[in-house]
């Protein structure tokens, strides 16, 4: 009786059920590259491994204990493509379009989940844009595997070309930063198109699916919904500071970008600039990049892309809400407003419990991975971030990791994937909204 009431209250609330779909999907991804022919003579996984690869290929991060290249058969590294691919569309968006391929009905609790899984005020019109950001997804995914394939066809074979296209346009789109080169896409470094097309990729796949959605509706800036302009303005803002703050950091470093020409420089700062908002690719070593810089990519790593997207974070929109809510602290205003808009204290109130949810998550790992692990605080910390944000950045910590920080930054990776406040929902005990209004009081702060 126990269990089935268990089952059932799993069934009902969609953020439980995102989380058993999401680890269904993560320990079929284990045993799938636990299997000799996923990997090369000599490589096979433990479960330990293939679990951490399999979380960080379902969550979207792009954190690796071991070389994507040389370890796993084209057997392995499809099936990474297939977790990449699902786990950047969401478990239900992938479901719901086997549905409707095989003819099925969707019924009201599976358009619920979707719309907890694409952050959707209603579950008004789920269907239809599911199947709108499947074509999407195929259509952005085939014309950047084409370009990145011209590019590549210079230097290897075609039918090489083709592949890395494809594999690498997959991993860029939905923010995955898996690369089929030890050093990440630090060989192209300078190369305008390299950097171009797969920033576009994951700059799409990270501003959310409803931005997109919605430009290609209105065509017009003025006309786009509240969230389309914050998401983007912020976007905007976030990455050209982020540039020029690599750019004036690393100017000098050696072992970064000084030796470089001053092109090269500016194409390798954009690209650190913009990735840490959950891509994972990296141009120069990130290990070797100043304290400051590191600081700052930590901070870009917690921020996150935007809502309804393959990317992690708080997202940009709950950090310019928690700005916009400060703002209106200290200018004594009583509602919190932009572009002649007022938005609802109730979505203020989820901001900030978003970021204190996840403030909390990230410490509580921290706190045990400095436990576990003998490295250096800033490094031990850096790799928490990049976990939680589903980056995939690493400053050369996630290699050396103990069995049990493996384990704790697979439990922070799928945390990041499913959302903080989802989590905590997850974990907490259901019960009706009470009806009881306490007498008021207040208590000092600040």
């Amino acid at each position: 009786m126990f269990s089935l009431k268990k089952l059932n209250l799993i069934e009902l609330h969609p953020a439980r059920l995102l989380i058993l779909g999401f680890g269904i999907l993560i320990f079929i991804g284990t045993f799938l590259l636990m299997l000799p022919i996923s990997t090369q003579q000599g490589h096979q996984l433990g479960f330990i491994d293939a679990l951490f690869e399999a979380t960080s290929a379902v969550c979207v991060t792009g954190l690796v204990v071991v070389d994507t290249g040389t370890t796993f058969t084209l057997f392995g590294q499809i099936v990474l493509l297939a977790l990449i691919q699902i786990g950047g569309l969401g478990f239900m968006t992938a479901g719901v379009f086997m549905f409707i391929v095989l003819g099925k009905k969707i019924g009201l609790k599976e358009r619920v989940v979707l719309q907890s899984t694409l952050n959707q005020f209603s579950i008004q019109g789920v269907v239809k844009l599911v199947l709108l950001i499947i074509s999407l997804t195929v259509f952005m995914e085939s014309v950047g595997a084409l370009l990145l394939a011209i590019r590549w066809s210079f230097e290897m074979p075609w039918s090489t070309a083709i592949y890395y296209g494809i594999f690498h346009s997959i991993s860029a789109f939905n923010n995955a930063g898996f690369g089929l080169e030890p050093d990440s896409l630090s060989k192209w470094v300078g190369d305008p198109t390299i950097n171009i097309v797969i920033t576009l990729l994951f700059m799409a796949g990270g501003i959310g699916f409803t931005v997109i959605l919605d430009l290609w509706n209105k065509r017009s800036l003025r006309k786009l919904s509240l969230h389309s302009k914050i998401a983007l303005l912020v976007s905007f803002v976030l990455n050209v500071i982020a540039t020029v703050v690599i750019f004036a950091t690393e100017f000098s470093n050696p072992q970064t970008i000084g030796n470089m020409t001053l092109a090269d420089k500016w194409w390798a700062s954009y690209f650190q600039g913009v990735v840490p908002r959950t891509a994972g690719f990296n141009t120069i070593d990130i290990g070797a990049m100043m304290v400051p810089s590191q600081v700052f990519i930590m901070f870009l790593m917690f921020i996150g892309a935007s809502s309804a997207s393959t990317g992690g974070g708080i997202k940009v929109t709950t950090f310019a809400l928690m700005l916009l809510a400060l703002w209106s602290v200290l200018t004594a205003k009583d509602n919190v407003s932009i572009f002649k808009r007022r938005v609802p204290w109730e979505l203020v109130n989820k901001a900030f419990s978003i970021a204190v949810t996840a403030s909390m998550f990230i410490s509580a790992i921290f706190f045990l991975l400095s436990y576990t692990e003998q490295a250096d605080i800033q490094l031990i910390l850096f790799e928490t971030l990049s976990a939680f944000g589903t980056v995939g950045l690493s400053a050369g910590l996630t290699g050396d990791l103990s069995p049990a920080g493996r384990v704790l930054i697979t439990i922070l990776m799928f945390i990041g994937r499913i959302g903080p406040l989802t989590m905590a929902f997850a974990l907490m005990k259901f019960s009706e909204k009470s009806r009881v209004k306490y007498v008021e009081e207040k208590i000092l702060i600040g």
